[in-house]
């Protein structure tokens, strides 16, 4: 099984934590978020993990180097400029060349999700995508109708809805929040723009809304470890040696 694990951004939101180090190599507790995510991913089956980089690149390429993880990682460097969500997976789609469904993780992201079990869910109902969800409080939303159907979504600091999915007025849409986990087909690729690099993977779900599932889990725990203000929450956070 693969894996495709997000860890290009910038990291601001950790302040001076990243100043110097990759948002992928801050520590929580004793391990970092990267080495946190690998051993989440290999534990539901996954053997093979392309990992995208761009800030600090090399202090991620060093780290995987010398350490062993038990599971085969490559790399996709994104050199010049960050490609976004999507962008940066088109970079990476020479990777998913088997026609399995892979799975997409933050590197920012701590939860117990049944990553297997949504994995499962995915393959027997063949869509292109699954997006893990919770009924959390936030800004932005994804709207879901009864169906667990991505119909469209909701900023509520712009007061911006976007509807893209063919809905009835009688249509009852929920807000979920998006919790930066992906079960996709590799069809995605079919969808992707041919001229463009740059661009947030949410536009191509939004695009094929009726391919697009809900995977809910308001079980256990779910954290962002992306913002500096979990400090304050009691999280020990450090930069790798």
């Amino acid at each position: 099984m693969k894996a495709m694990i997000f860890a290009a951004g910038l990291g601001t939101r950790l302040g001076h934590l990243t100043k110097h180090t990759p948002k992928a190599l801050v520590n929580i507790g004793e391990k970092t978020l990267l080495e946190g995510v690998i051993l989440k991913l290999k534990q539901a089956g996954v053997d093979d993990i392309i990992i995208n980089v761009h800030h600090f690149h090399e202090q991620i390429i060093e780290f995987v180097n010398r350490n062993h993880f038990g599971v085969k990682i490559s790399f996709s460097i994104e050199e010049n400029k960050l490609l976004g969500t999507g962008g940066g997976l088109k970079h990476a789609a020479w990777f998913f060349d088997d026609a399995n469904p892979f799975i997409i993780h933050n590197v920012d992201v701590i939860s117990d999700i049944r990553l297997r079990e949504m994995y499962d869910i995915h393959c027997r109902e063949n869509a292109i995508v699954h997006l893990a969800v919770r009924d959390r409080t936030t800004q932005r939303y994804l709207l879901f109708d009864d169906e667990n159907r991505l119909c469209g979504k909701e900023n509520l600091s712009t007061n911006e809805r976007i509807i893209t999915a063919n809905i009835s007025p009688q249509t009852q849409l929920h807000r979920l929040a998006f919790s930066g986990i992906h079960i996709v087909s590799p069809r995605i690729f079919e969808f992707m723009p041919q001229t463009e690099d740059v661009f947030p993977i949410t536009d191509i779900y939004l695009k094929i809304a009726n391919n697009v599932f809900a995977y809910q889990h308001d079980y256990g725990k779910w954290m962002d470890m992306g913002k500096i203000e979990l400090w304050g929450m009691g999280y020990e956070l450090g930069c790798a040696r």
